[in-house]
């Protein structure tokens, strides 16, 4: 298994794992287990790429995990993240403010289920961190209160902090943040 930033030939596998675990195409029952918010495009995943922000886990050059992550600027297109950004004059996390300048949002990450519960969510975490880490003082994200494998997974394993609890589009959300020169210890 090999963690590396994505190039543009990752895309297809990128999107084909999206698909797989994108609510809207997941029966309820399965969702339990894990599932991802935001569809990206080609365009979309091509942009973060030449953004330093997407990374994936290649297996044999089959993509059973991937992160992305990128500029304020970028998600803003989708109304969630425009809704998060309003809420920053009013987040802080370790004694700064939290900006559009200083923060990125990391995720989504997905995971094949059947590469659930190793390394792989700790390995994609801390490449993205030290990439981004060279642009930004924090990582923002948010996580789907009915995804309580996921909120347990950054909480627990990769210790992101909760700094903000937010309804939208009649979801409830956990607001989370980290800081990108803190490595997170396995």
């Amino acid at each position: 298994m090999i963690i590396r930033a994505a190039t543009t030939n990752d895309i297809p596998g990128i999107l084909r794992l999206q698909e797989k675990y994108l609510v809207v195409n997941m029966p309820p029952e399965l969702r339990a287990d894990g599932f991802v918010t935001t569809r990206f495009t080609t365009e979309q995943v091509q942009e973060l790429i030449t953004f330093g922000g997407a990374f994936i886990a290649d297996d044999n050059s089959k993509i059973v995990a991937y992160v992305l992550c990128g500029s304020w600027e970028f998600y803003s297109q989708w109304p969630i993240f425009a809704y998060m950004i309003t809420r920053f004059p009013n987040l802080q996390f370790r004694n700064h403010k939290i900006t559009t300048e200083n923060s990125f949002q990391y995720g989504p990450i997905c995971i094949d289920k059947a590469n659930r519960g190793s390394d792989l969510l700790y390995e994609l975490f801390e490449a993205t961190r030290i990439a981004l880490s060279k642009r930004y003082v924090t990582g923002v994200t948010f996580i789907n209160k009915a995804n309580k494998r996921s909120y347990d997974a950054h909480t627990k394993k990769l210790d992101l902090i909760v700094i903000d609890e937010f309804s939208f589009n009649d979801n409830e959300y956990y607001g989370l943040a980290f800081d990108t020169a803190a490595s997170v210890l396995m």
